[in-house]
């Protein structure tokens, strides 16, 4: 049998947060060792999930559960979980026993305080526990800042290929099987990288648009050389302010380097010569709800999705933003749903009961003046719940089953609905708004608190949906963070960057 173990841990990082990311936050969501790894992602349609079901398929494969932490995007990891979770993790692989190779699942754009390139730190950590000889391959985020160590502590990474991710269980799939051919086969695959002076702007980073769909139409041509395995494209993660942060494009192939090498220079140079299709189109709040307004009288029966990028949940805001729902109480007709992060008004709500009404604020709580002040009104609290909800759909981030905390849905007298809980969830699921008694078709608008994740759930109920520049520490407004890591030259900052692959 090969034993083949299995390490994931996965976070993504936004250092323009004040807040740091802590070991409850990994607590609250996963921090496994052993076989609860396993049983965490069994039948799931996360990378992990890919990476069982390759095993699966082998009879002579054996996978064996070693590490898994996961938190919601958040700010910079403490210098002290960063610890504990390296000790969890160095102790679980050399309790795993003898192995034969490992996969591994790195988000890519995770920062801590003592290691500003965390996923290349603890990947080189775990090449230095298994020695050289041991087979390694792994997945990324397609928003991976890669670096250097990542790649060389790897003998192939697979990317994601979709934004929303819908494919990470396909990745993990293929990243399983090519490990289960260099263990059968002895012949172990190599890998070339570039990495681009590029940032890409979030608002630009949709793979199914015209700018995504020509770039990763060069990539499946590339790919479909006999010798190659994978051709990624790893957008980056423009809100963490590292020096890896940016494009790059990582080509496998099944052992000439030379391939991969041609590949991954002529992906690069494809990239770079479309650079400018990949900076922001940004629209203000007034005018996204002029465009709302427009599309209601064409389609008057179907809710118009407001997507508020500078209070993107999934790349670590705080989910309690009010640019987008201020806005609309000034210059939108109709009622409107949005979900807030409020413990204490949930509290306030469940204190109160159904149907009583509150003269309070929502929302706009843990830093106003970047993400909007609070809404004050006359709120009715219209039902409550405990904010588990499930999803039986592929969905981005790979998640099946949510939990928001305590909920309550509140009914403002300007015409706002309001869905607050008391954790933080991306609007990743339409269940969000459905397991709270909500029909879409209600709403002349719904604000989501993302830019690509909530396409797949909100698309098919939602007329059009509408990417809003707001501030905050994911606006795609780059030049309002004040980045100190970052390379130079990087486009579009220098606009004169002359660059080869």
């Amino acid at each position: 049998m090969k034993r083949v173990g299995i390490i994931a841990l996965l976070h993504e990082s936004n250092t323009f947060l004040h807040q740091p990311t802590t070991i409850e936050h990994f607590t609250a969501n996963l921090l496994v060792s052993g076989a609860a790894v396993l049983q965490a992602f069994q039948g799931t349609p996360h990378e992990v999930g890919g990476f069982l079901q390759a095993l699966a398929e082998d009879p002579d494969a054996e996978p064996v559960g070693i590490f898994a932490a996961r938190a919601m995007p958040y700010g910079t990891i403490t210098a002290d979980c960063w610890n504990q979770l390296m000790q969890q993790l160095q102790d679980s692989l050399q309790h795993a026993g003898p192995l034969d190779g490992l996969l591994v699942a790195p988000h890519g754009a995770t920062v801590a305080e003592s290691a500003a390139d965390a996923d290349g730190c603890w990947l080189q950590l775990v090449r230095r526990l298994v020695g050289p000889q041991l087979p390694i391959v792994g997945t990324l985020d397609l928003h991976a800042n890669v670096s250097r160590q990542m790649v060389t502590a790897c003998d192939a990474l697979f990317g994601y290929r979709t934004n929303p991710h819908l494919d990470q269980f396909a990745q993990g799939l293929e990243a399983g099987r090519c490990l289960l051919n260099a263990l059968h086969t002895g012949i172990r695959p190599v890998m070339a990288f570039r990495q681009l002076p590029l940032c890409v702007n979030i608002e630009r980073q949709a793979t199914a648009e015209p700018q995504g769909q020509r770039l990763w139409q060069t990539a499946e041509r590339l790919q479909s050389h006999p010798e190659m395995l994978s051709v990624s494209c790893l957008y980056g993660f423009p809100y963490s302010d590292v020096p890896e942060m940016g494009a790059s494009v990582i080509a496998v192939a099944r052992q000439h380097t030379q391939v991969a090498e041609t590949a991954a220079a002529e992906m690069a140079s494809t990239w770079w010569a479309q650079r400018d299709e990949f900076t922001g189109q940004l629209i203000s709040v007034r005018q996204a709800i002029a465009l709302a307004l427009q599309d209601r009288q064409q389609d008057p029966h179907r809710p118009v999705g407001l997507l508020e990028m500078g209070d993107n949940v999934g790349g670590g805001s705080p989910g309690d933003g009010t640019w987008v729902a201020h806005g609309w109480r000034e210059f939108g007709a109709g009622p409107c749903l949005t979900v807030l992060a409020d413990p204490d008004v949930v509290k306030l709500a469940v204190a109160a009961g159904i149907g009583s009404t509150l003269r309070i604020t929502i929302g706009g709580k843990l830093d106003p003046q970047r993400h909007g002040p609070p809404l004050p009104d006359d709120w009715t609290v219209h039902s409550l719940s405990d904010g588990r909800f499930s999803e039986s759909q592929p969905r981005h981030g790979g998640y099946s089953q949510f939990n928001q905390g305590p909920t309550a849905v509140l009914h403002g007298a300007s015409g706002l609905t309001v869905v607050a809980t008391t954790l933080r969830v991306a609007p990743l699921s339409l269940q969000q708004v459905l397991s709270q008694q909500l029909n879409p078709a209600d709403f002349a608008a719904i604000i989501l608190k993302g830019v690509h994740a909530p396409v797949a759930a909100y698309a098919p109920v939602c007329s059009r949906l509408i990417r809003i520049n707001t501030s905050g520490v994911t606006t795609a407004d780059l030049t309002e963070l004040q980045f100190k890591q970052r390379r130079h030259p990087l486009f579009p900052w220098e606009l004169t960057t002359d660059w080869q692959a």
